[in-house]
């Protein structure tokens, strides 16, 4: 078989190609928006909250529901949660956060072993791209579409709240109000991602992108640009290892992220390349 046939046998299935699409949609959307997440120090937040909507999930498969509605239902729930249990000053905000999470995922757990659970717990942690529904398919053209949009439209009060605070008060700008509707396309991100990725690997496609082109991006709008071809490219070399290795689909896609994230972060330390973090003055200009 030639190489191209090779490469281009999984895009003759069907299946692979709803999954590529699904990962294509989220990878695109969460690439641009991991910039963000990094920038602001939320891996920790959305790391919680992927893992918090466990339950949700199971409910869900439990009650015959779409998986969306319980990891949307899910995700509200862990966030009330992990907030309440963030103002406990007597055991800190990140004590406090480790353990309702690890109290979420155990009640997720507990749930999936009951006799009506589904027999196939793995898709709900580990994700499941191959078996994405039409509604799933629309949900993320929604998040890409809407979110996208959402970026446009909050790229100047992020870039302005994040490379030049005093400015971005005399300007009006409320970081604060920024911050929280990051915090809801995040939720958002999460949950419509999480049915290919599943609540344990949502994460790389958030983290991965932003770490990968971290110092190689100019301006924000470069690296979230960049982040977003490197996610869509990480998810078709994931399907392709999948297809052709016999391995599960979401984590193929989730080590294709890493592995992006750790040879991203290895040219830049041979090249020499600043960090973005360390150098303001190129990426503080929105675009």
């Amino acid at each position: 078989m030639e190489p191209l046939d090779s490469l281009l046998e999984p895009l003759r299935s069907g299946i692979d190609r709803r999954a590529l699409l699904e990962i294509a949609l989220v990878g695109a959307f969460c690439g641009a928006l991991g910039y963000w997440i990094v920038t602001e120090r939320l891996a920790y937040a959305a790391e919680s909250l992927s893992h918090g909507l466990l339950p949700g999930l199971v409910l869900a498969a439990l009650a015959g529901a779409p998986l969306l509605l319980g990891a949307a239902g899910g995700a509200l729930a862990a966030a009330c949660l992990l907030a309440l249990a963030a103002r406990d000053d007597r055991i800190g905000p990140d004590t406090g956060t480790a353990v309702a999470v690890t109290g979420l995922v155990g009640l997720g757990g507990l749930l999936a072993l009951e006799p009506e659970a589904p027999p196939r717990l793995e898709e709900l942690l580990f994700g499941d791209p191959l078996g994405v529904s039409d509604g799933d398919l629309a949900a993320a053209a929604a998040l890409a579409v809407a979110g996208g949009a959402a970026l446009f439209a909050l790229h100047r009060p992020l870039s302005a709240a994040a490379f030049d605070p005093s400015g971005a008060a005399a300007a009006g700008i409320r970081p604060a109000l920024a911050r929280a509707a990051l915090l809801v396309l995040l939720a958002g991100a999460i949950a419509i991602a999480v049915r290919g990725l599943g609540a344990l690997l949502v994460l790389a496609v958030l983290v991965a992108p932003p770490v990968a082109v971290r110092g190689h991006g100019r301006t924000p709008g470069r690296a979230m640009l960049a982040g977003s071809v490197l996610a869509v490219l990480a998810g078709l070399a994931g399907i392709e290892v999948s297809f052709h290795a016999g391995t599960a689909t979401g984590a193929s896609v989730a080590l294709a992220l890493c592995a992006a994230a750790g040879l991203g972060a290895a040219v830049r330390r041979v090249g020499g390349a600043p960090a973005a973090a360390s150098s303001r003055a190129r990426i503080g200009t929105p675009m």
